[in-house]
């Protein structure tokens, strides 16, 4: 501490001598600072590695249980022989509850991994996932894979309503608008370098049969539709003819007719479905396709809504890449490349839509706390100009953060951002505890310099002591690189680089600015 004294005091003379050129030194780091901050990524929060893989495979829809299972048993098999790999559990259509509508052309895979100690051949869960996918691509061809892993699965669809990290929700009312709409975006999202996991959830795909009543040939035969869908929903859907009562019980049982299977089993037999009419000689009967069309379409095969409107998501995963700038350059290339039809609207979810929620909540919480700050310091000198020369030590601190986000690579998410308010508190005390002990000296007598300088030599110890318990206490989780510090550790590197070099600049700069700003006197 001795030798630091004798390092501080001649660059504080210097300093206080040389005010111009230190003013001119701050605001330059002022803007470094901003400058740096727009550079950085952005992300909700950083991924925390769970030690495992949760795979969703979409096969085509039209997939049956049986040949599905076969690709299934297949897949574990491949997902299983990789070293990485513990064990391999893997689920096939809808569960049993019911809870999850989907049908045979699901598949997910729980596949927890090994100690990264024992993998031997990397130790990159990233390169992992890209050789893994890259295996499964090549084996199964027209095969869409999603790699999530358990916990951040489940929390991603429990928020979004969507199988995926991340989604665009494209609301319509035409479902074939919708699907052509959906794949125009997936080809210009597949142009954006980060985006992996790329696919459009079945919408159409179901196979249907459409009637379409002829109106003018039915009312030639004087018939209304209304007679014609009667027949229709009787030979084909079937109507209640009474009910069966259970012996000695209240329970009964509706007794349902309809026309047997080979009548109603292909549009063929559709077309010959027998229509009674009113005629000079009685009832006759005239086959169904001389009052209506009858066509064998491609129908909704899944419809998704959300407050009573259609919807249909485009999901993705984003890889090698900060969030923010993914999806900042997504949505320019979706707006300069894809008209949206009449009555549509696109809305991203997921992780973005959680990043976009904690920024309007961090643009309230923040100002708050600065205000809270603010109010507390008019309480304890009680001059606008003290209050705001206590509170210029916030973008001193806010440099050493930044600063180190930028080195480490990081990007800012909302972890970091809690990071950036704890320093606001440590670099506010730093400087409570430096004006008071100017003011303190003025009271004294000491004239403005000498008290500045004086102000410096006795306030060395306590600045760098509050700094330097606050560094080392988060050290630890700033360096830590286990299974789930990924979570932390942005909020430590802020905490612990601001704290590194904080103390530096406010030793030095405050006491130029307080020399320059402060009223205080005897």
């Amino acid at each position: 501490m001795a030798l630091l004294h004798r390092l501080y005091v001649p660059v504080l003379n210097g300093a206080v001598g040389n005010r111009n050129l230190v003013m001119i030194g701050a605001i330059g780091l002022a803007a470094m600072t901003f400058v740096l901050g727009r550079t950085l990524g952005l992300e909700f929060l950083p991924k925390l590695e769970e030690g495992n893989l949760w795979i969703r495979a979409t096969l085509p829809p039209t997939i049956s249980l049986a040949e599905g299972n076969t690709y299934v048993n297949d897949m574990r098999k491949l997902i299983r022989s990789r070293p990485e790999v513990e064990a391999v559990v893997s689920q096939h259509g809808r569960p049993d509850d019911g809870t999850d509508a989907t049908g045979f052309f699901n598949a997910e895979f729980f596949a927890p991994l090994k100690p990264m100690s024992e993998w031997p051949s990397t130790r990159d869960k990233e390169q992992l996932t890209a050789e893994l996918l890259n295996q499964l691509d090549d084996r199964f061809p027209g095969v869409e894979f999603n790699f999530s892993q358990y916990l951040q699965d489940n929390v991603s669809e429990a928020v979004s309503g969507v199988k995926g990290e991340n989604s665009i929700k494209l609301f319509g009312n035409d479902l074939k608008s919708l699907a052509d709409t959906a794949q125009r975006i997936k080809s210009v999202l597949a142009t954006v370098h980060g985006i992996t996991d790329l696919a459009v959830f079945t919408s159409l795909g179901q196979p249907t049969i459409q009637i379409d009543i002829d109106r003018a040939k039915a009312a030639r035969y004087g018939l209304a539709p209304g007679d014609i869908n009667a027949t229709i929903k009787v030979a084909i859907g079937g109507d209640s003819a009474g009910d069966l009562y259970e012996p000695g019980s209240d329970r009964h049982f509706p007794i349902i007719v309809r026309l047997e299977p080979e009548y109603r089993k292909s549009a063929e037999a559709i077309q010959n479905l027998r229509i009674g009419v009113n005629g000079p000689n009685g009832i006759t009967q005239i086959p169904l396709s001389e009052v209506a069309f009858i066509n064998l379409i491609s129908g909704a095969a899944f419809i998704y809504r959300e407050q009573q409107e259609r919807y249909l998501p485009i999901k993705f995963s984003v890889r090698e890449r900060d969030l923010g700038g993914v999806i900042q350059e997504a949505q320019q290339k979706i707006a300069a490349q894809v008209q949206l039809p009449p009555g549509s609207r696109l809305e991203w979810v997921g992780e973005y839509g959680n990043l976009q929620d904690a920024i309007k909540r961090l643009s309230i919480v923040v100002p708050i706390s600065l205000a809270l700050i603010a109010i507390l310091l008019w309480f304890n000198f009680g001059s606008i100009i003290e209050i705001l020369l206590a509170m210029s030590v916030i973008p001193m601190a806010i440099f050493g953060g930044v600063l180190g986000l930028f080195l480490t690579g990081i990007p800012f998410s909302v972890s970091a951002a809690i990071g950036f308010v704890a320093l606001f508190g440590i670099a506010v005390m730093d400087g409570i505890i430096i004006l008071s002990q100017f003011n303190q000296l003025i009271e004294e007598g000491f004239d403005r310099i000498g008290a500045v300088i004086r102000t410096g030599e006795l306030q060395l110890r306590p600045v760098l002591m509050t700094c330097v318990v606050a560094g080392v206490g988060l050290l630890p989780a700033a360096l830590s690189q286990g299974i789930g510090s990924q979570v932390q550790k942005p909020l430590a590197v802020v905490v612990v680089t601001g704290m590194m070099l904080a103390p530096f600049v406010i030793l030095v700069t405050l006491p130029v600015l307080i020399s320059f700003f402060s009223r205080r006197a005897r």
